[in-house]
């Protein structure tokens, strides 16, 4: 019998825990900035096989630990982001707590960690549910690790174009951001009659990439829900209500008290129905789960790459867990019988929705995973149960509910992530029960730099402006705020809901006739929700994918694109982080010159960032052609 390769060895974990706080920071970037957030799996794994591969000893699987605990920081940061900022724009919280928020990010994200190991048998072995990306980022380190010169070759042609996309991609943020040399968007509205129609697009090259990761379905159907905005809800709200002033003033103005609103109706919809959906087969799946816990107590012995943190280990990790939480909720609500309540609340959602996420992420994968669906679900549903407690116009109640949805939502991120993780463990021969530690190593060096991440944007930025909108902690701020205030515009979200439920009757059709193109409910709330701004170049990024494949994309051409499309998030996103370190260190939102003129450059660099892709996804076509 061979001797097992090693998997935690020190500089294994030394690495991951560093690529775990740098992609925390870019991805919690991305997310307060574009509201979606993307998978850094691949990314991880290309700069794992770089780096270990300076030493004279190293191994897929030591690879594999890197990118797993990498990719949970990169989770850890969506849960945050998603939820805690509403704490500070409800007024809740007047400046980022850090300790706060470590201690909801790490609870949430072990919660994630730990509600999901008995879900890897079911889903994984059993069920073989597909996790695109867990597949992906398998073949990454397979083709990475194989011995002959052409991997090695491969691997740091990787490294060389992920390097020179994020270079790039800073630079222009740089420029940018700092400089401001080009406005951030093109934007514009017209006026037809009474009614207006707003139209804009972001000069991002990582909101071009996040739609290139995304494929083609899922950026057309973020679209759609931005046009279902800005060219059909819009249009006729002002048709009957009218507007004042500047038309794409008013556009925006209506779109953000009223038309966003539609958003949260159709994300509440369809974070019930992943769970109506899903039921059954997760019963199913926790059944297997405790039947496989039951055969190793009868005496079988389990081979090393079956071998999970023990079930029993997990059931008091949990317990105990619910001691912080219970301590979180103590502090906020008025009563500790009332915080026992929420604790047992949070706890039956937080598994619920951490094993949907879990499904969802081996159906879609985890940069398609509907989190903030089920956030917003928990949230509303929190906030009702609250105001029945406590009564309206309560801030505490308000804040209480968000705490809520950000466990839930940590625990959701990391479930999805989790079990991406464990197929791909699954696939190249790890050890499970390794790759849950570095996940936890992961969840909890994350959980150390995002309240500092936070501070430092939000002191350059404002957390909340235009230029860092944070979407999503916007919409649980609306809907915590909205409940307990009483101003919630119930015919808006009702509408929404409609919208919701027709788009899901389609895509149940879809699915009946075995079409390719389905139509999750929740990729149109969120573009229903975001800024048409947003969703345009995400659109972009989406239509490039596809363009590529009617090329003739291979397998390594995609692979060389969603390189660069990582490596332009990342750049993006760190040097986003950067140019706001020197505002956070003097407190001086003037610290960088403007050199403001130069407003041709920013459309014509993002020309050449697309022209990029297409040549990046064509360039081994012209090579298979001469051979």
């Amino acid at each position: 019998m061979s001797k097992p390769l090693p998997e935690i060895t020190i500089k294994a974990v030394f690495l991951g825990i560093i690529l775990s706080m740098v992609l925390a920071g870019a991805n919690a970037y991305l997310g307060l900035f574009a509201g979606m957030t993307a998978s850094a799996s691949i990314p991880a794994a290309v700069i794992s096989m770089g780096v270990l591969s300076l030493f004279k000893k190293h191994n897929i699987l030591e690879d594999n630990i890197v990118q797993t605990a990498a990719s949970a920081g990169e989770s850890l940061a969506a849960g945050v982001i998603f939820t805690i900022p509403a704490l500070l724009l409800m007024g809740y919280w007047e400046t980022f707590d850090y300790l706060e928020i470590a201690k909801i990010a790490s609870v949430g994200g072990l919660i994630g960690v730990l509600f999901t190991i008995p879900l890897r048998r079911a889903l994984i072995v059993e069920a073989k549910l597909t996790y695109p990306e867990g597949i992906a980022t398998a073949a990454v380190l397979e083709a990475g690790n194989a011995k002959s010169s052409g991997a090695e070759d491969e691997v740091q042609g990787g490294l060389r174009l992920l390097s020179l996309a994020s270079i790039t991609a800073a630079l222009m943020k740089l420029g940018q951001q700092g400089f401001a040399l080009w406005h951030s968007a093109m934007e514009g509205a017209t006026h037809l009659g009474r009614s207006v129609f707003g139209f804009g697009m972001d000069l991002s090259p990582a909101l071009i990439s996040v739609g290139y990761i995304v494929g083609r379905n899922i950026s057309i159907l973020v679209f759609t829900g931005g046009l279902i905005s800005w060219f059909v809800a819009i249009p006729i709200y002002t048709a009957i209500h009218g507007y004042e002033g500047d038309a794409l003033d008013a556009a925006n103005t209506i779109w953000d008290t009223k038309i966003r609103y539609l958003g949260v109706g159709a994300m509440v919809v369809g974070g019930i129905w992943s769970l109506i959906k899903l039921f059954k087969p997760l019963m199913l799946g926790i059944q297997a789960s405790l039947r496989a816990y039951s055969s190793v107590q009868n005496g079988e012995v389990l081979k090393r790459e079956e071998n999970d943190i023990p079930i029993k280990y997990v059931a008091i990790a949990l317990l105990v867990l619910m001691i912080p939480v219970f301590m979180i909720y103590n502090d906020i609500l008025p009563t500790p019988q009332l915080a026992i309540l929420i604790t047992i609340i949070m706890m039956v959602f937080g598994f619920f929705f951490s094993a949907v996420a879990a499904y969802m992420a081996g159906v879609v994968g985890s940069s398609n995973n509907p989190i903030s669906g089920v956030t917003v679900a928990t949230v509303l549903f929190a906030s009702l149960l609250l105001l029945a407690i406590l009564g309206s116009g309560s801030l505490q109640g308000a804040a209480a509910a968000i705490m809520v949805g950000a466990v839930v939502c940590n625990a959701a991120a990391i479930g999805g992530d989790n079990l991406q993780d464990l197929k791909t463990g699954h696939l190249v021969g790890a050890t499970p029960w390794k790759q849950q530690v570095m996940q936890v190593i992961g969840v909890l060096s994350a959980a150390i730099v995002l309240g500092v991440v936070l501070d430092i944007l939000h002191t350059a930025y404002t957390i909340g402006s235009p230029t860092l909108s944070a979407p999503q902690a916007t919409l649980m701020k609306a809907v915590a705020e909205g409940v307990f205030q009483g101003n919630l515009p119930w015919d808006m979200v009702i509408t929404g809901a409609i919208i919701g439920v027709i788009i899901i009757a389609l895509d149940v059709r879809q699915e009946r006739i075995g079409s390719d193109f389905r139509i999750p409910i929740l990729a149109v709330a969120v573009g229903i929700y975001l800024p048409i701004s947003l969703t345009t170049p995400i659109f972009i990024g989406g239509m490039l994918a596809h363009f590529g494949d009617k090329m003739g994309a291979t397998d390594s051409t995609r692979k060389k694109g969603l390189l660069l499309a990582a490596g332009m998030i990342t750049g993006e996103a760190i040097m986003g982080i950067l140019v706001a370190l020197p505002i956070f260190l003097t407190a001086d939102k003037d610290w960088w010159p403007n050199y403001d003129g130069f407003g041709w450059l920013g459309p014509i660099l993002v020309i050449a960032i697309a022209i990029w892709f297409i040549i990046t996804l064509k360039a081994d076509r012209t090579q298979v052609g001469e051979n």
